[in-house]
């Protein structure tokens, strides 16, 4: 493809995989300090890199040891170890290659040369700058909380916590609680400025392997065409399964794909760039994978709301997830979201505490429902629209 004139793919065969046991320096204490624990071992992870590629110990391009080895001898969980390799990422210090690891690099040397572009977590913290611009902020007035912040931006709540963690290490912001989820963010400086070339070339990996897939698309498939395995296209296209797996989800909001369950898998419905034509009957008459992986969901939906409507009242407590899980022989995940949709829908409420629960605040109307085909041969398509059409 085009982008492998553009990007070195480097192979994990050709690279060092560096033991636990490298790891020679005094471990960060995680208990007396205000800082978030993932901002206290970027640093500690900072500071070993740079001792270590200034007596020899590693090279760039030396792959750090797994996350969960890191884990296991902070005491820490994977994810506050995934942040804090983020942090460091932010700072020029690692970089994270898909489907081989996190690379150590010469943080005095900020070029690029791994396929990488701009993160999530560089959009939010351009936006997060611009909202204390435009709002007016003082230095010295608190920010709301990091989810307030999060809906404001547009960005998931880790990914605004990461930008948060950023700025603070830029000494912009400050929090002063030693758990930054529960801290009031306070703005320390504005002495920056907002970075536009980020805004206006805000293309991320998912936006290129979006590209990729349609030039591939183009080049290797036609109409009614199965998509290759989430493992091929990784390999084809140098990235991880899940950045393949959202760039897919791209392709079928956009009406290129089609994605069905079980043998049918994921089709090509349109060509990239090609004029719109009609559906044929059996992409249009069946739920596509997206419907379908809710249809179960809403089965136990309805079974709950008949429950509600012929034996509680407004006010009575349901039985508890795992109860239900029992009682319907499902998995308790499956519950929990049916409860989730109803809750949306207006129906429950959730409650903590050693009073807490699930309480009906609503009776629901009880009908009957249509649902539609989950899997259909082409030939019993054209028969049904021929049915439909007399």
């Amino acid at each position: 493809m085009n982008s492998k004139d553009k990007y070195i793919f480097p192979k994990k065969s050709d690279l060092v995989q560096l033991s636990i046991d490298s790891v020679d320096c005094e471990l960060p204490d995680l208990k007396n300090s205000d800082e978030a624990k993932s901002v206290i071992i970027g640093k500690w992870l900072a500071q070993w890199i740079t001792s270590s590629l200034k007596a020899g110990k590693i090279q760039v391009n030396n792959i750090l040891p797994s996350k969960s080895e890191f884990a296991y001898l902070l005491g820490v969980s994977i994810g506050t170890v995934q942040n804090a390799i983020r942090y460091i990422e932010d700072l020029g210090y690692v970089e994270s290659k898909q489907c081989i690891g996190t690379l150590v690099k010469d943080y005095k040397d900020q070029s690029v040369t791994i396929r990488k572009l701009t993160s999530k977590r560089d959009l939010a913290t351009e936006a997060i700058k611009r909202y204390i611009l435009t709002d007016g902020f003082k230095v010295g007035s608190h920010l709301p909380s990091s989810r307030t912040i999060a809906t404001i931006i547009d960005f998931s709540a880790n990914t605004t916590r990461l930008a948060l963690e950023y700025l603070a290490s830029q000494n912009i912001i400050c929090h002063r609680f030693k758990n930054p989820k529960d801290s009031t963010w306070v703005l320390m400086s504005l002495d920056f400025e907002v970075n536009n070339y980020v805004r206006q070339h805000s293309e991320t990996l998912v936006d290129m392997l979006v590209k990729d897939l349609e030039d591939y698309i183009s080049k290797n498939l036609k109409v009614g065409d199965r998509i290759p395995p989430h493992s091929v296209l990784a390999q084809a296209l140098k990235a991880s399964i899940k950045s393949v797996h959202d760039a897919l989800k791209v392709l079928i909001d956009k009406g290129i794909l089609l994605a069905r369950r079980g043998r049918y898998g994921t089709t090509v419905i349109k060509l990239p760039n090609s004029v719109p034509t009609s559906q044929k009957p059996e992409t249009s008459i069946f739920a596509p994978a997206k419907d379908a992986a809710f249809y179960h969901y809403e089965k136990t939906q309805n079974y709950i709301k008949r429950m509600i409507a012929q034996d509680y009242e407004v006010g009575d407590k349901l039985p508890s997830i795992q109860e239900l899980s029992r009682k319907l022989d499902l998995s308790p995940n499956t519950i929990r979201k049916a409860f989730q949709n109803l809750s949306k829908e207006g129906y429950l409420v959730f409650s903590r505490g050693r009073y807490g629960g699930t309480f009906v605040i609503d009776i629901p109307e009880i009908e009957s429902q249509t649902f539609k085909w989950l899997a259909v041969n082409p030939q019993y398509a054209k028969e049904y629209q021929s049915v439909e059409d007399n």
